[in-house]
């Protein structure tokens, strides 16, 4: 009998070890899930918020593991999202539209910005380049060919009554290459994000020619308000996965409202070192002349998609011949207070 007794204790202990076993497997694989996210330049001042979550801890308060990776150009950060290297990326809305064009959904669930957060600058070795008109003949330096900023340079050029034959636009990237384009006369202007507008102007390099960093300036240059960052996700991605979502928009919702409630030079000293490498009073100034264009709350503005899909509709090919249905391209669900 004792024998019996001992096998019997033998098999309950390998059972609870099997189970233990399964138990530890499972939540390896769970624990091994990440979810990616690509940041289009994670140091630039519009998308502040991503970062931001990151140092304040409200990413890692999700209970997720969330990896933000950064890639300068958005069409890139785009790519990777749409091959499955990414979950999401922290770009501009308006590739929203644009892939829905394409035939691919995806949607917008945290809007970061109600106003794109650049400028268009001019060289101070430019010459007299005193309106978007005397743009003839010139050349201006973009993020990329197919960026926000190509398309909002269109946008603006044509409203100047330019042709798109008159001037030319070139890639030049964002912050140190895009000053080295401009310090070498490789271009005459252009437009860029914070914290490159400041150094140029603190170098007296460049004059701002048309802002778009906050509402006012945005809504006299474009018609409307301009919804620029945000965090957008495959809608089928969303569909399945709407707890974690809902976590992650919460945790950029509490970024945003922090940025609401506290000084430039608050929000500066909780970001890495390297984001203002020696000059810290200049990454503040930065922060505080883009405060402006950061939603208090994740909502879409109003309005706003209708505002990008006009700027589109005159550069973007693929837009030709095709009905937006903009209602598909964002969703309020994940940072309203009614849907928590």
């Amino acid at each position: 009998m004792g024998d019996r007794v001992g096998r019997k204790n033998v098999r309950m202990n390998l059972k609870r070890l099997l189970s233990l076993a399964l138990f530890c497997a499972s939540f390896s694989v769970f624990a091994a899930d990440k979810i990616t996210i690509m940041v289009s330049g994670i140091d630039k001042l519009i998308y502040l918020p991503a970062k931001l979550a990151e140092q304040l801890g409200y990413l890692k308060d999700t209970g997720l593991e969330i990896e933000l990776l950064s890639e300068p150009a958005g069409s890139n950060a785009e790519t990777e999202m749409l091959s499955g290297v990414a979950q999401g990326v922290i770009g501009f809305y308006d590739h929203t539209i644009s892939l829905q064009a394409r035939g691919k959904l995806v949607q917008s669930v945290v809007q970061f910005s109600h106003a794109p957060g650049e400028a268009i600058l001019v060289s101070q070795k430019s010459g007299n380049i005193k309106t978007v008109a005397d743009f003839k003949g010139r050349t201006l330096g973009v993020t990329g060919l197919g960026s926000s900023t190509y398309h909002l340079t269109r946008y603006i050029a044509s409203k100047a009554g330019l042709k798109v034959s008159e001037y030319k636009i070139v890639p030049v990237g964002a912050g140190t290459s895009f000053i080295t384009a401009m310090g070498k006369k490789e271009i005459d202007g252009g437009m860029t994000t914070e914290p490159t507008i400041s150094k140029l102007l603190s170098a007296g390099s460049a004059n701002i020619l048309v802002d778009l960093r906050t509402m006012d300036t945005t809504e006299a240059a474009l018609g409307g308000p301009y919804p620029g960052a945000c965090l957008y996700m495959p809608t089928a991605w969303v569909n399945k996965h709407r707890n974690e979502v809902r976590q992650i928009a919460t945790a950029f919702v509490k970024a945003l409202q922090y940025i609401k409630t506290h000084s430039a030079e608050e929000i500066a000293e909780k970001m890495p070192r390297d984001f203002y490498g020696q000059d810290k009073q200049l990454y503040v100034k930065a922060i505080e002349d883009s405060k402006q264009m950061f939603t208090p709350d994740g909502v879409m503005p109003e309005k706003g998609p209708s505002t990008v899909l006009k700027v589109l509709s005159g550069s973007d090919k693929s837009l030709h011949g095709r009905s937006i249905n903009l209602a598909n391209t964002y969703t309020n669900r994940f940072v309203t207070a009614e849907t928590q």
